[in-house]
């Protein structure tokens, strides 16, 4: 009995364990954040800048901070779409990687 209850302990560590966030890691809850914040930044740029301009615009998301990158035509579309990532609900902080061709 004491070595099913010593089992279950180290299990229930272990799973915790691996649900928990790190430096480098999201736990699986942040991971399910990020996913969704990636998918409404990537929604508005398709509504507010045009789909031919957003969809050369990738979007990722780490813990609550989006980072865009790829290649715009102007310096305009640039800084719009940093600034429709930034007011976009769940983002703490933008990194606008866009390169202007």
């Amino acid at each position: 009995m004491l070595k099913l209850i010593n089992l279950m302990f180290l299990l229930s560590i272990f799973f915790m364990s691996a649900c928990s966030s790190t430096a480098t890691r999201e736990s699986t809850g942040q991971y399910f954040d990020s996913t969704a914040t990636t998918a409404k930044v990537k929604t508005r740029l398709i509504d507010m800048l045009g789909a031919k301009n957003a969809l050369a615009i990738k979007v990722k998301t780490y813990k609550d901070e989006v980072q865009l990158s790829g290649f715009v035509n102007n310096n305009h579309i640039k800084q719009r779409a940093g600034i429709i990532a930034d007011n976009t609900v769940g983002v703490a902080k933008v990194r606008n990687d866009l390169i202007v061709k």
